[in-house]
């Protein structure tokens, strides 16, 4: 049986007295596909002692080609369920909370004002809850980074990270902005962006409640926009 005392070893050989603020942060993940799966597991492993993670979604099978936590025994069943398990068994003294609901107007504002929260990781891939999300984090002062576009790309060299406002050639981060804008938010988003060109014949049309395209996507690729996440806030957290 563990003792449980030096799983935080190497992280406190690297960032000393820092792991003290990782370990008194409370951090926010929603979306728990490519991007916010990994996200929350490399925050949890960094020593992260409070985390909220919202998804709604269930495991399919299209989820197995990148998402950290899918198998095939667990299809079918609560993602945030699921990432919740896998959380718990790396630090089993994680405040962990799980919320399995679709993000709305409504539901953003009352995850938002429900707690403290140190950092929100935005890893949503619908539009609309994730353009209130953002909107609603930097009107109540609160530190957000929001992965863009990871779909359609494969060069993980162009992976940049910026304010929403300097982002560039990425199509989802153009429609952002535009959104964003219409609500007067024009600045205070850090973002995970490349502006590698979407490749030919990627995108393909579906008809969806929630979606009107899907993207193809590579294994790795999303993983590393999670980890760009994680390192913003991790860095962040350590700057406070």
């Amino acid at each position: 049986m563990l003792d449980f005392k030096n799983w935080q070893e190497r992280t406190k050989l690297l960032v000393g007295d820092n792991y003290k603020k990782f370990a008194d942060a409370h951090v926010l993940v929603v979306g728990l596909g490519g991007v916010g799966g990994i996200a929350a597991e490399m925050i949890c492993r960094a020593g992260v002692g409070r985390l909220t993670i919202v998804d709604s979604d269930t495991i399919c099978e299209t989820n197995l080609n990148r998402q950290i936590y899918t198998l095939t025994s667990n299809i079918g069943k609560s993602k945030a369920e699921i990432l919740g398990e896998k959380l718990k068994s790396i630090n089993p003294k994680l405040e962990l909370k799980v919320i399995n609901l679709y993000v709305n107007q409504v539901i953003v504002q009352e995850i938002l004002t429900s707690d403290k929260f140190n950092y929100i990781v935005d890893a949503i891939d619908t539009l609309s809850p994730k353009v209130q999300l953002l909107f609603h984090s930097v009107k109540l002062g609160l530190k957000v980074v929001s992965s863009m576009g990871a779909g359609g790309k494969l060069d993980p060299t162009m992976v940049s990270v910026a304010d929403i406002s300097q982002t560039h050639d990425c199509p989802l981060a153009r429609i952002l902005r535009k959104r964003l804008h219409r609500l007067g938010v024009y600045e205070g988003v850090k973002a995970i962006f490349s502006p590698e060109k979407i490749i030919d014949g990627s995108v393909k049309l579906v008809e969806s409640e929630n979606k009107k395209t899907t993207l193809g996507t590579i294994s790795y690729l999303p993983s590393i926009f999670g980890i760009y996440a994680s390192w913003v806030v991790l860095n962040d957290l350590m700057n406070y």
